[in-house]
């Protein structure tokens, strides 16, 4: 994957080559210093299911892992993440196996347009690892972060309790 994509000619007199994990792969690039990691994950290793919204951290189509934690990938410098381990939508399935987010999201028609999908998806399993799904007003202040501009956001929880509870629980 992400072998039709050219990566932007670096220019900058800081550029420098770094070491991503990424979906538990290790990928070289060479970035200047000033790169975002999403447009490390987009531009430069070609994996677009990490969304370009805002491009100012408000709405959440970035979300990515590091680490394990949910950051907005276009507020992170790719450079910080060398020796770190980054998860994007496109490491959460299995193959051609969905997540059973993604197929809850499927399910629950939980996507209209699918432009915040991938941000959401990974907020979702997060929130679910961390505990905050007791109920739906606690789904809505952890989901808070990631917006839907299409209004998905009670299928979006729905999707979400389906998960939890076929998880035995919050």
């Amino acid at each position: 994957m992400g072998t039709d994509i050219k990566a932007p000619p670096v220019t900058g007199a800081g550029a420098r080559t770094i070491t991503l994990t990424v979906n538990g792969r290790e990928r070289e690039l060479r970035v200047e210093p000033r790169v975002s990691l999403l447009d490390a994950l987009r531009e430069h290793l070609g994996l677009t299911g990490t969304k370009k919204g805002c491009d100012q951290g408000a709405c959440g189509a970035c979300t990515v892992w590091v680490d394990g934690r949910r950051v907005l990938a276009c507020l992170t410098l790719a450079v910080t993440c060398q020796g770190r381990e980054v998860t994007t939508i496109e490491g959460l399935g299995d193959g051609d196996d969905l997540h059973p987010m993604q197929a809850a999201f499927v399910a629950h028609d939980a996507l209209q347009c699918g432009y915040c999908t991938p941000g959401q998806i990974m907020s979702a399993v997060a929130l679910l690892r961390e505990g905050h799904a007791a109920d739906d007003a606690e789904i809505a202040e952890w989901m808070s972060g990631n917006l839907c501009r299409c209004a998905a956001y009670p299928n979006i929880r729905a999707a979400i309790r389906e998960v939890r509870d076929a998880a035995g629980g919050a």
